[in-house]
C-alpha cells in the first residue's frame, strides 16, 4: 500500500519550518555579505601596506576555530567546506583571485586548486608544469599551484626543476588524498566494456580491476581528465578519475576509493609572487641547495641542520642544467626561516654550498 498522505498539522509543521529556515538564510546572507565588506576593507589596508591578500596561516587559524567550535548536527569535514568558500569568496571580494594549475579540468591538480581558493577563483588549465611557472612568472596569474611529492610516486621532478630557476616563491602546501573512482555515464557494471585511464591509476587500481572487470580492455590515456571525457561520450567506456572528474564531465561514481593502497597522497605547493611571512608556528621551509660534486658533500650540507635541532622532511638531488658537476638539493626543513635554528643552519650552510635559495616558509597543511 502506498504511504498515508500527510495529516493537516504535519503539513503546517513543515511550513512552519520551511519559513524558518528561510529567515534563517536571509540573516546568513545579511552576515555573509557583512563579512564580505570587511574584508574587502581588509584587503584596501593591505594595498596601502602593500601586504598579500592570500595569509595561509591567518586562514588555518580561522578554519580550526571554527571547526572546534562546531555543535553539531554538521560534521566537522562539512563546516570546514563551507568556511573554507566562504574564507575564498571573502578573499576574492579583496582582489580577483586567478590559478594556474596543471590540467586539463578535472585533475587531482585542479582539486587541490579549488580546496585552497575555492570554486570562486579563475582556474587556468596549463599544459605542463613549466606553464605553471610561466603563468605566475608573466603575471598572467596571481597563484599557480603544482605537485612536488607522492606517497608512491615519490618526487615530481619537472616541479624541482621549475623551483630551481624560478623567480616566484612557495607560500602554501596543499595535500590532496589521491582517491580514485571508476566513473560511468552508466551505473550498470554489466554494460562497462573499456576502462581507461592515465597509466599510473591503471597501475594504481591493478587489485579492484583483477577482481571485478578481469575480462574488460584497460586503455591507457593521457590523463585522467581526458579519460572521464572519453567515457562521457561513449557509454560502453567507464574511466578511473576523481570525484571532481564526474562533476566536470556529467558522469557517475560506480565505485569509489578502488585504489589499491588507500595511503596515496599528493602534496602540491602554492607558488606566487615573494612576501614576506609570519610563522604560525608549525611551519616549513623550502630550499634549494646548489653544490660542486665532491666527496662527502651532501654530508656537509645536512650537518648544520642537525647540529641546530632542525628537521628535515624531504631531500631530493638534480643536476644543474648547463653546469656539468654540480647538482640542486631540494630541502624540506621543519620551522620559519626566522626561526633561530633554522636561520643559523642556513647561515652555516651559506659558507659550504654554491648558492642557497630559500624559496618560501608557510604553514604545513593541515
Amino acid at each position: 500500500m502506498p504511504p498515508a498522505p500527510p495529516t493537516m498539522t504535519a503539513r503546517r509543521t513543515v511550513t512552519s519550518l520551511r519559513k524558518k529556515i528561510d529567515a534563517l538564510d536571509r540573516e546568513i546572507l545579511r552576515l555573509i555579505s557583512e563579512r564580505a565588506a570587511v574584508a574587502v576593507e581588509i584587503g584596501k589596508a593591505k594595498d596601502r601596506g602593500s601586504r598579500a591578500i592570500l595569509d595561509v596561516a591567518r586562514e588555518q587559524g580561522i578554519i580550526k576555530k571554527i571547526v572546534s567550535e562546531n555543535p553539531g548536527p554538521l560534521s566537522e569535514a562539512a563546516v570546514e567546506a563551507v568556511f573554507r568558500e566562504i574564507i575564498s569568496a571573502c578573499r576574492a571580494s579583496q582582489r580577483p583571485t586567478s590559478v594556474a594549475f596543471l590540467g586539463p579540468e578535472g585533475t587531482f591538480s585542479h582539486e587541490a586548486a579549488i580546496k585552497q581558493f575555492g570554486h570562486t577563483a579563475t582556474f587556468e588549465a596549463a599544459h605542463t608544469i613549466a606553464d605553471v611557472f610561466t603563468a605566475v612568472e608573466s603575471g598572467r596569474c596571481l597563484y599557480g599551484i603544482v605537485p612536488v611529492e607522492n606517497t608512491i610516486e615519490g618526487a615530481v621532478t619537472p616541479t624541482l626543476d621549475g623551483l630551481a630557476k624560478t623567480t616566484a616563491a612557495v607560500l602554501a602546501e596543499v595535500v590532496v588524498k589521491v582517491d580514485h573512482c571508476l566513473l560511468s555515464k552508466t551505473r550498470d557494471r554489466r554494460r562497462i566494456k573499456k576502462i581507461a585511464s592515465h597509466p599510473q591509476p591503471l597501475a594504481q587500481c591493478r587489485r579492484f580491476l583483477a577482481e571485478n572487470f578481469p575480462s574488460v580492455e584497460c586503455q591507457p590515456a593521457a590523463s585522467t581528465a581526458a579519460a572521464a571525457k572519453s567515457a562521457a561520450s561513449r557509454a560502453a567506456t567507464a574511466a578511473i578519475a576523481s570525484r571532481l572528474a564526474a562533476e566536470v564531465y556529467g558522469l557517475s561514481v560506480v565505485v569509489e576509493s578502488i585504489q589499491d593502497n588507500p595511503a596515496n597522497v599528493t602534496r602540491f605547493l602554492v607558488i606566487g609572487s615573494p612576501v614576506e611571512s609570519r610563522p604560525s608556528g608549525n611551519d616549513r621551509t623550502s630550499l634549494v641547495i646548489s653544490v660542486r660534486d665532491e666527496v662527502g658533500v651532501l654530508e656537509k650540507i645536512l650537518r648544520p641542520f642537525a647540529a641546530n635541532g632542525v628537521n628535515l622532511s624531504m631531500i631530493e638531488s638534480r643536476p644543474l642544467l648547463g653546469r656539468p658537476w654540480e647538482y640542486s638539493f631540494f630541502v624540506d626543513v621543519g620551522g620559519h626561516v626566522d626561526d633561530t635554528g633554522v636561520s643559523k643552519a642556513i647561515a652555516a650552510v651559506n659558507k659550504i654550498a654554491v648558492a642557497t635559495k630559500v624559496l618560501g616558509s608557510y604553514p604545513i597543511a593541515g
